[in-house]
């Protein structure tokens, strides 16, 4: 037999399938096996793509070495996949097939130096073992290695590991009857305690065995020295066996499942959903409910049902702060076959759930953006939650979006697909209204309450508290009316840190990141300047680092500053701040969440990871800091990012018995993204969006894709980009639209300078070939220091 295999390279020259010959000595090599093979003088992991029994190759085929996983971490389903995905995400298959595992799954590569001669063998170099040359720093001993090579007189050898480990525990397994553990315990004298105890416990618990020592441990308090003692006695036997590690052991809560009854709308919604689930027909719903009107309860029951029918379920939530939440309610209801993937788990944990899962014990799995990927079997149906969502589009090589593969595995399964949202894409929305999605509608809370009063504060004529300008007096004052309640408050500024930029008032300097083109920003808590593109970090200044001026301010406001300001206005208040800097550490998210829930803090200030479904019932005022961070951002999409945003977190006021308020600080009221956020209207802001991209021939009237072309020198990048404009516009029809090369609106990242071109086109049958020879052409040009990357269908365009 032979197997199909895809290597390990990430390059034009090797993005295709190599045949190796299954040896006999190998029987356990099927579709989605991680094998590793020969490849030249270096040794491979792979993926098996396909079995054959003939070949073609007109020499002998190399032998296939070793299959690393007693089952393949891959299905059929999702080897499929990769190869339909190659094909229009302009990526490489082995990268596609590397994105589906979890990381610790990757192979891990080491180039080993091992002598030859004897006069080597006997050099210091060695002191007697290989030496691995990813290790080897010191140039004299890089020289001397180098010498060897030269002189034959030492060989280097391509080792591959796989990094992935099972976890294992002791257990203890009986040797001996009851009966002949009493006559021990009879013979052994009565000061010898610790071995009378460890007798007794085995007699007194001698149907629990095998036991694991964690719990020997803990409930029979017997040592890790005394086990040791009863093995060597062989009174025990000591096994180790496979543990999962567990990432939901946080959500063990006692809270029983509450059943609630559905409202008509959601009974409806549901009936047509299990529909097909029965029918198992690939249909795509999309759910477009107000803040608050249940749509997670209709999930959670349309998942039930599925149960009910004997398949399965993936669950894809957007961001990992809403992860725990959502886990808790899924876990309560469904219990032990939940598996969790998200990128917060440490690598063992996710390598743990993606067994679990692959080896059928997993009815339920519950994750973000990568969890689409999860090798269920039996799918009868996929929910994506808070669909418009631009999380579910992954920014770098492969650029995938989350709802295209579930729209492929919805297809693939034969089961539906729902898509949720209070405020839809509008690519999502305008599929719906043609038809090519079928619309279900949640119009009113699931507690019959109204949505809350929004109310815009015109920061252009408001007064403020304190002296940093960013807390108006209007909204302030209604802070500690709430709180004087007892009821809680939700603050957002989609932006954070302390200040923008510094800025010297004697000579203009602003202190820019050396590696982009960007200022850096002031983080008090780490007394660092930060570049949140590239990482960088410098110490805050005290003096203009070019003219060594005092003068220097710090303007502009993140959620430190905030934070900072609302202490010194709210002595007594407890605040908690939920932001990229606060939730690094695992658990985190969780942390703060349930602290927040229990109302150990009155006030949760966040960026835009506090904005969508948290669900907290004494939350009765949501704050906007400042409306406006993202709506002149140069994207065509602005002002649909910013009325999602706003809708979004004005839902998360009064969602339980307590009416709420939401205050939204801006300095453009009059907007109309704005001014339709304040009346959570939808639809009259779907109709006037709509009409904006059809006048600017954009998404979803027009398909995009962005080409971006990056380097070191900026000439090289002007000139390839141009170079790519020629070839394109001599091949594409001339109503497809090209625009550019330009330089990216963020000129300089990470010590590269980018230009890009954006091509808008509605049929374009040359298109994907065309993309396809741009892409192997930019392995050809790698060489030269410049990249090349593609894009299709692009969240961002700067």
């Amino acid at each position: 037999m032979i197997a199909q295999v895809i290597v390990d390279i990430a390059a034009k020259q090797t993005d295709r399938i190599f045949e190796y010959h299954i040896p006999e000595s190998i029987s356990d090599v099927e579709i989605g096996s991680r094998v590793f093979v020969p490849f030249g003088p270096r040794k491979l992991q792979g993926f098996v793509v396909g079995i054959s029994k003939t070949s073609n190759y007109p020499g002998k085929l190399k032998d296939l070495l070793v299959v690393v996983d007693e089952m393949p971490p891959l299905t059929p389903e999702l080897v499929k996949l990769s190869k339909y995905m190659a094909k229009n995400v302009y990526s490489y298959r082995i990268s596609i097939l590397k994105t589906m595992l979890p990381r610790v799954m990757r192979a891990n590569y080491r180039k080993i130096l091992t002598p030859i001669s004897k006069s080597a063998q006997k050099l210091a170099l060695f002191k007697g073992d290989p030496v691995d040359l990813n290790n080897l720093t010191d140039n004299k001993k890089i020289a001397l290695a180098r010498k060897l090579l030269r002189n034959n007189e030492a060989k280097v050898e391509y080792l591959v590991e796989n990094k992935a480990k099972k976890k294992t525990e002791n257990q203890y397994l009986l040797t001996e009857s009851r009966e002949e553990y009493q006559k021990i315990l009879n013979s052994v004298r009565r000061n010898a305690l610790k071995q009378r105890r460890i007798l007794t416990d085995i007699i007194e618990n001698y149907d629990s065995y095998p036991r694991m020592q964690d719990e020997l441990e803990k409930t029979a308090k017997i040592t890790t020295t005394d086990l040791t003692q009863a093995v060597k006695k062989n009174w025990l036997k000591k096994a180790a066996v496979e543990v999962y590690r567990n990432p939901l052991a946080g959500f063990d809560n006692k809270k029983k499942a509450v059943t609630v009854t559905l409202n008509e709308e959601q009974e409806a919604a549901v009936d047509q959903i299990n529909d097909s689930v029965q029918k198992q027909v690939s249909k795509t719903y999309l759910l477009e409910g107000i803040t608050g009107s249940g749509k997670t309860e209709v999930y959670l029951h349309a998942i039930s049902k599925t149960l009910d029918h004997g398949r399965n379920a993936l669950m894809l939530v957007p961001e990992i702060s809403l992860t725990p939440q959502m886990v808790s309610q899924v876990k309560s209801r469904f219990g032990d076959k939940v598996a969790v993937l998200h990128s917060s788990l440490s690598t063992g944990e996710l390598y743990d759930e993606w067994r679990r899962i692959r080896r059928g014990e997993i009815r339920v799995v519950v994750g973000t953006r990568s969890a689409v990927f999860a090798p269920i079997k039996n799918l009868g149906l996929i929910v994506i939650d808070e669909e418009h969502e631009s999380s579910y589009k992954q920014e770098d090589n492969p650029r995938y979006h989350a709802r295209n593969v579930a729209l492929w595995r919805s297809d693939f399964n034969n089961c539906p697909l729902v898509l949720g949202s209070a405020t839809p894409s509008l690519y999502s929305r305008a599929r719906a209204q043609k038809g090519i999605y079928h619309l279900l509608k949640l119009t009113k809370r699931a507690n019959n309450k109204n949505l809350p009063q929004v109310n815009l504060i015109d920061l252009k004529h408001a007064e403020f508290a304190g002296d940093q300008f960013d807390l108006s007096t209007d909204l302030v004052n209604a802070i500690k009316d709430r709180l004087s309640k007892n009821e809680q408050v939700i603050l957002m500024l989609n932006r954070r840190g302390f200040a923008n930029f510094m800025l010297c008032r004697e000579c203009g300097y602003v202190m820019k990141c050396p590696n982009c083109d960007l200022s850096l920003t002031m983080h008090k808590d780490t007394h660092e300047m930060q570049c949140h593109y590239c990482g960088y970090t410098a110490p805050i200044p005290e003096k203009c680092p070019n003219c060594q001026s005092d003068k220097i301010r710090f303007l502009g406001t993140g959620t430190q500053k905030v934070q900072e300001e609302l202490e010194q206005l709210m002595p007594n208040a407890k605040i908690l701040r939920m932001d990229v800097d606060t939730t690094r550490r695992k658990g985190s998210y969780k942390k703060i969440l349930d602290k927040f829930g229990n109302h150990e803090a009155d006030i949760l200030l966040g960026t835009q990871m506090i904005a969508k479904g948290l669900d907290f019932p004494n939350v009765t005022l949501v704050g906007v800091v400042n409306a406006d961070t993202g709506l002149w951002v140069p994207d065509y999409n602005a002002a649909e990012r910013t009325f999602e945003l706003l809708t979004q977190v004005a839902g998360r006021a009064g969602r339980a018995e307590k009416a709420g308020e939401v205050i939204i600080q801006t300095y453009n009221p009059e907007h109309y993204a704005i001014e339709l956020a304040q009346t959570q209207d939808y639809e009259r802001f779907y109709a006037y969006e709509m009409q904006m991209r059809h006048a600017g021939n954009y998404p979803p009237y027009y398909y995009t894709v962005l080409i971006s072309i990056a380097s070191k020198k900026e000439q090289n990048a002007a000139r390839e980009a141009f170079k790519i404009k020629r070839k394109l516009a001599s091949s594409l029809h001339s109503n497809t639209i090209i625009l550019g090369p330009t330089p990216s609106a963020i000129s300089r990242l990470k010590n590269q300078y980018y230009y890009q071109i954006l091509v808008k086109y509605k049929k374009e049958d040359n298109l994907n070939d065309l993309l396809h020879q741009i892409q192997n052409s930019a392995q050809e040009i790698k060489k030269y220091g410049l990249n090349v990357y593609i894009d299709n269908e692009p969240e961002r365009m700067i």
